[in-house]
């Protein structure tokens, strides 16, 4: 299987998927730990995370996935959201939240 069809089989096989750096327990950059911070203030309980660091063909291949050049990648419902400036634009305006309450 190639790197972009795992990265399409994990988008579209569950409903929140996070590529980030590290893990919600031990972020490895800030982006990723207020990426994180801001799905649990959501409530993202069905949230699948990724770490890009764990493996270079999906740190490479996630950014050409999405043409977006950087991680973290936010992906709701299978659709590329943004990353942790979008995500936080979409929290303070509510948004993030009803997209996020829809998959429940």
């Amino acid at each position: 299987m190639s790197t972009q069809d795992r990265i399409r089989e994990t988008v579209t096989g569950n409903p929140i998927v996070l590529y980030m750096k590290g893990t919600p327990q031990f972020p490895q950059c800030g982006f990723s730990a207020k990426a994180v911070q801001i799905l649990k203030a959501c409530g993202a309980s069905n949230l699948v995370t990724v770490d890009v660091l764990a493996d270079p063909d999906i740190r490479q291949g996630i950014k050409e996935y999405a043409n977006w050049p950087t991680i973290p990648q936010l992906y709701i419902g299978g659709e590329f959201v943004g990353g942790s400036d979008i995500m936080t634009e979409m929290y303070q305006s509510g948004e993030l939240q009803q997209q996020i309450e829809a998959l429940k």
